[in-house]
């Protein structure tokens, strides 16, 4: 059976910029896709919002994953907008899964050209071991980006859904 450690941010102090917060958002989104992994028959652990990002590290090493999604959103000082797939530039099948991500999203946020494919040395993906993606989804400080991540929850949960799926090699199921 495939399976996936979902890691949505535990980072409440992010606030966005029309109310709420990074942890809220990411944690709807992961909430949101449960359905659609759970129905293509992929085995999901999630990590505790209430424990640091060590505890997900931890955690995720604890088990066999085929793959360790976090889901976050980004801030810069210079508005900038679009989704960012981080993957750990050491890693062949982070890149893999990266490009899998970045292409699908490419068919869901209203602006393409602005999905990006980073290669990283982030905790998050250079310390677990199953081959990681780390989704910064939109700039929680840029009001086009809140606005189209909080107006398209169910959207992004099943884009990210499909690219889990596609990803992992097995057939995509709607509940």
């Amino acid at each position: 059976m495939a399976s996936i450690f979902l890691s949505p941010s535990v980072q409440e102090y992010n606030k966005y910029l029309t109310g709420g917060d990074e942890e809220q958002y990411m944690n709807l989104i992961a909430d949101a896709m449960m359905p659609y992994l759970e129905a293509s028959g992929i085995y999901v652990t999630r990590n505790d919002p209430d424990e640091p990002l060590s505890a997900a590290i931890a955690a995720s090493n604890a088990g066999v994953y085929d793959l360790h999604l976090a889901l976050h959103s980004n801030a810069s000082p210079e508005s900038l907008s679009g989704p960012d797939v981080y993957y750990y530039r050491d890693s062949i099948r982070g890149q893999e899964a990266a490009t899998v991500f970045a292409n699908n999203l490419k068919w869901l946020y209203p602006i393409p050209d602005l999905v990006t494919i980073i290669p990283n040395t982030l905790a998050e993906l250079r310390r677990v071991t199953a081959p990681a993606v780390l989704l910064e989804l939109a700039y929680h400080d840029n009001y086009f980006d809140v606005e189209w991540l909080k107006n398209n929850i169910d959207a992004i949960a099943y884009n990210l859904s499909v690219s889990v799926a596609d990803f992992l090699g097995v057939e995509f199921v709607t509940p």
